[in-house]
């Protein structure tokens, strides 16, 4: 088998409207934790221009919490700065909401047809405690579809040794 031919099974994907649907619902909810992450550091960096510390704007009664915030010299927030804090954290709660959404669709659509395709195999890997439906999807999707010869093969798919042609270290 040549190389051309040994890539193009590997990327082969057998449906590609199913694996089209499977990377929307994988790098929508990606996109939005990149976004939480970006208004959490905006808003840390904030708190750490004021001098504040200790202050965590992921919890539910942060915005409340916010209002009486003061700085360590005792004066309060800037109303400039207390107005943006604010917005940021509408803007993170909103983003909050969207990834809860994505998920509980992509829950009681796996629930909802529990035979369909790869979705059962899904099911069965998310009830490891630990393991979420992300990564369950993931590893049906991506390493379970692949025919890896032996472990060998399994442990270089993950990155855990190298290829039998890589040289040096």
């Amino acid at each position: 088998m040549s190389i051309f031919q040994r890539l193009r099974a590997l990327v082969a994907e057998p449906n590609w409207l199913e694996n089209h649907l499977f990377l929307a619902n994988v790098t929508m909810p990606e996109q939005l934790v990149g976004k939480r992450t970006g208004i959490i550091n905006r808003m840390k960096a904030a708190f750490v221009r004021l001098g504040i510390r200790g202050f965590n704007p992921k919890l539910r009664n942060a915005p409340e919490r916010l209002a009486v915030l003061r700085t360590p010299e005792g004066s309060p927030i800037p109303p400039n700065t207390l107005a943006e804090l604010r917005r940021e954290m509408v803007h993170l709660r909103f983003v909050n909401q969207q990834i809860k959404q994505i998920e509980d669709a992509r829950q009681k659509q796996l629930e909802d047809e529990p035979q369909r395709g790869s979705n059962a195999r899904v099911l069965e890997l998310q009830r490891i405690s630990g393991l979420g439906i992300e990564t369950a999807d993931m590893l049906v999707r991506d390493v379970f579809s692949r025919d890896l010869r032996d472990r060998r093969a399994v442990a270089r798919y993950a990155g855990l040794t190298g290829s039998p042609d890589e040289s040096g270290s």
